[in-house]
């Protein structure tokens, strides 16, 4: 077996978890609502190849991101314009100091739970899941907000990726700062035209 063979037979999942994750980020950030359905086959690949790493966080939060993505494909769908693509709303200030207080409680409370599991690096997947539910979250209600929080999450992600040797995943969430800030650019210009 070549080494080519042997590696895609060792990280095929992942591979393809990369894949519709990053075709899914990419239509998010087009604002098209053909996103969502993408995006779910990548969490059900995300959920197998996070266990098997042994962090647990990020499989659970693969279980909300199921929640999430309907709630978000239902939410974009009514809010679709004659264009095809979804009309974006700012985030009321309130809103915004809930949810980040909502992140770091629930950053403690499911690193302690992690931490119970065994988990490997259990309070720093669980602060990234819960920052990465309020991102979620906000992109659900079309809040250009979200873009922020994902270049944070989604920079520190690389890094956890990297101690555990998930190479295609570091570097997929390396990507996805650069897609954050597409999006981010591309949601301010949609809110400007509105």
């Amino acid at each position: 077996m070549t080494a080519i063979a042997a590696y895609l037979t060792a990280h095929g999942l992942e591979l393809a978890g990369v894949t519709t994750a990053a075709l899914g980020i990419w239509l998010t950030t087009r604002r098209l609502l053909i996103c969502w359905p993408i995006t779910l086959v990548s969490i059900f690949i995300y959920m197998i190849v996070f266990y098997r790493a042994g962090l647990f966080s990020d499989a659970l939060l693969q279980v909300f991101f199921v929640v999430f993505t309907f709630y978000g494909w239902w939410h974009w769908w009514r809010g679709l314009r004659e264009d095809g693509k979804v009309r974006v709303v700012p985030l009321p200030m309130p809103n915004l100091i809930i949810a980040l207080v909502l992140g770091v409680a629930g950053s403690f409370a499911l690193g302690t739970l992690a931490k119970r599991l065994h988990a490997a690096l259990p309070y720093l997947d669980a602060m990234l899941m819960s920052y990465s539910l309020v991102a979620t979250w906000w992109q659900a209600r079309k809040h250009i907000a979200n873009w922020w929080l994902w270049i944070l999450v989604d920079a520190i992600y690389v890094g956890e990726y990297i101690y555990k040797d998930l190479w295609p995943t570091a570097l997929l969430y390396a990507a996805f700062v650069p897609f954050a800030v597409l999006g981010l650019r591309d949601w301010h210009r949609a809110a400007a035209s509105d």
